[in-house]
């Protein structure tokens, strides 16, 4: 079995002294992992930064046998970004989601592209929400949307949303379009909204981790 496609990587962990594991998430086929021979090299190793956009090719004898990849880098995302903390773990936080979140070989080409289209938006002044509609995007894609129109009139300056009997407010950032700076609060609502969906919806109800990098990314905007 062969087959040869674009994706990002999600994780790596080693193997041996030269080859690792890694998962990665890819456009016609999913969400797949397998075994790189020398993939921990000197020479490979720059290659297999998370969140790094490549091409691979995939081999197996059969369908429960375990694949094998060759790789070539397409384009660095991570290391471009090594001295920015936030964005870094911004990249980080949005690998380690689709990886626990998405299923094994389910292809879903829309959620492959919303995180390819919030990669490039990395280097405007706006990036973070970009990020967090992301989120949004992705949280609607796995099965859960967000009405956030509908909402009576006379509570608009409380806005909030119920999700397993629980009551949410909805951050500015979601439904006042007039918001032209993104201050530390807003930014810090909005992520702290998008944790309690990610929480209730998915993470809480299949006993999951929530990424670390996730919670560290929040962090950078408690001042």
């Amino acid at each position: 079995m062969y087959w040869k496609d674009e994706g990002y990587l999600l994780s790596k962990s080693i193997y041996s002294e030269n080859s690792i594991i890694i998962e990665a998430f890819t456009l016609k086929h999913g969400k797949c992992s397998g075994l790189v021979y020398g993939g921990n090299s000197r020479k490979q190793k720059k290659n297999f930064q998370i969140g790094n956009k490549i091409l691979l090719h995939w081999k197996s004898k059969g369908e429960n046998k375990i694949g094998y990849f060759n790789i070539e880098l397409i384009k660095p995302v991570l290391p471009v970004y090594f001295d920015n903390k936030k964005k870094s773990s911004c990249i980080i936080s949005a690998t380690t989601i689709l990886k626990i979140l998405l299923p094994d070989s389910q292809i879903n080409e829309k959620i492959y592209h919303s995180f390819e289209e919030f990669l490039e938006q990395l280097n405007n002044n706006n990036w973070i929400a970009s990020y967090i509609l992301w989120e949004l995007t992705l949280i609607k894609e796995l099965g859960f949307e967000i009405n956030l129109l509908n909402r009576n009139k006379q509570y608009d300056k409380v806005r909030s949303i119920e999700i397993n009997n629980k009551s949410f407010k909805i951050p500015k950032l979601l439904h006042d379009k007039n918001i032209n700076i993104l201050s530390d609060s807003v930014i810090r609502e909005a992520l702290t909204f998008n944790r309690h969906l990610l929480m209730e919806n998915f993470i809480n109800p299949n006993r999951l981790k929530f990424p670390v990098y996730r919670n560290l990314l929040e962090k950078y905007y408690n001042n």
